[in-house]
């Protein structure tokens, strides 16, 4: 049984194989009473891992999980697990909703860059990555998610290194040497990826009016949906992008022989086995952390930086919400508000967020009077420009009621009035 277990992979030698059971045994003997486990996110969550805790639960008992992990592409509920199990991280949806609500999942309401620090920082007892096959000195590759990992995997105590072939090895990504790992175990899983689903209507007009706001030779950046499905094809007719980006996925595949893309940066590769194959050679791709794409210092080099992401809700004082339905958490601010920001500190940069101008067929309009969510994900500070399939809103340098005008103008026609309504009734009260 234990030779089927520890089924070859790898065609090289590797150092200290073991199963992921093993591993998590090693970290039980060492933390008889639980300890604080990394388990990364997108495109390296260990399903390996994910297997071993739904065959053997009494091992997660005690145990904290901590990741970065994203709604629609990372299902594991690790602190679901079992129930003596916990999880902290920064994003939540269905996926987590029934350990938010037992108290199991501690939601943390960091952005990307609070989080990198968060990992550099919290006590980290055992850590686990998904690599790449090694080359011939032992080294493998983050690959396709080299996003967080590198915060804290070199202070970890105990480190087990997945190898999984179907991860790309990606020559500027970070390198992890094997042998300096506690265990290294062998996977043979498919990676996590990501499908938005179908476009509606709205987005052709969404994604013409976003084209029309990016020009030739611009920086880049996308957030992980729908935005990035629609607008990418619609970039066919410009030239020398660079991509800067926290994820990218297939859609990019739209735009990478036409001269439309100049350099890549990124910290995931969020697709299909195509998309990661077409990339991994690809040498205009470079794969950075974290701290490479979302921090202030990233910004200033890359004139014109175009930050493009989408938003859940909008208030006429130009607040985004970009976490609630209704009352409800249903993801994370994640890297809205560094884009955002770093929008501001690039030259000639722009921050634009993306919405379809309603919900429920027209009935409810997504810009409204005043947030109701109750937590505000974007000041009215961070949002310079609006785009709906009515138009594009250019607030950046206007005052409240010009704001509030130019916001209306890209409301839904039948919301109009009620919307203007509501700004003056608000205007005499403040």
């Amino acid at each position: 049984m234990r030779a089927a277990r520890r089924k070859r992979i790898c065609h090289l030698p590797l150092p200290h194989v073991i199963t992921a059971r093993e591993a998590l045994e090693r970290i039980r003997l060492s933390h008889p009473d639980g300890a604080r486990i990394y388990v990364p996110g997108v495109a390296a969550e260990p399903l390996v891992l994910a297997e071993a805790l739904r065959a053997s639960p009494d091992i997660a008992a005690g145990h904290t999980f901590l990741g970065i992990w994203i709604p629609g592409v990372n299902a594991t509920d690790w602190a679901g697990l079992n129930p003596k199990a916990r999880s902290e991280q920064i994003f939540l949806g269905s996926e987590w909703r029934e350990s938010f609500e037992a108290g199991r999942a501690r939601f943390l309401p960091f952005t990307y860059t609070r989080a990198w620090r968060w990992l550099e920082e919290a006590r980290v007892d055992a850590a686990f990555v998904t690599v790449s096959m090694p080359d011939a000195k032992g080294r493998a590759s983050l690959g396709a998610a080299s996003d967080f990992t590198p915060a804290l995997w070199a202070r970890a105590p105990l480190r087990f290194a997945i190898v999984n072939p179907n991860m790309p090895f990606i020559a500027s990504a970070p390198f992890i040497d094997l042998a300096a790992c506690d265990g290294v175990i062998e996977a043979d899983t498919p990676l996590p990826g990501y499908d938005a689903g179908a476009l509606a209507p709205e987005f052709a007009a969404i994604a013409r009016h976003i084209a029309g706001v990016v020009r030739d030779g611009d920086a880049v950046q996308f957030g992980l949906g729908k935005v990035q499905l629609a607008v990418l094809p619609a970039l066919k007719a410009h030239k020398g992008l660079t991509i800067h980006s926290g994820m990218v996925s297939d859609p990019l595949l739209d735009i990478l022989d036409g001269g439309q893309v100049a350099a890549i940066r990124t910290g995931a590769i969020l697709g299909s086995p195509a998309l990661n194959a077409r990339l991994a050679h690809d040498p205009r791709l470079a794969m950075r952390t974290v701290r490479q794409t979302h921090f202030p210092d990233c910004f200033p080099p890359l004139n014109g930086f175009c930050a493009i992401n989408s938003l859940i809700e909008l208030d006429l004082f130009g607040q985004g919400n970009g976490e609630f339905v209704g009352n409800r958490q249903v993801s994370g601010g994640g890297g809205l508000l560094d884009f955002a920001r770093g929008a501001q500190i690039a030259p000639g940069g722009r921050a634009v967020f993306a919405l379809v101008s309603t919900a429920r067929n027209g009935a409810v309009s997504r810009i409204v009077p005043r947030l109701k969510s109750g937590a505000v994900t974007l000041t009215r500070s961070d949002i310079a420009i609006v785009v709906t399939e009515h138009g594009v809103a250019y607030l950046d340098g206007l005052d409240i009621d010009a704001r509030a005008e130019a916001l209306i103008s890209v409301a839904a026609p039948q919301h109009r009035d009620a919307l203007a309504d509501a700004w003056a009734r608000m205007r005499r009260e403040m």
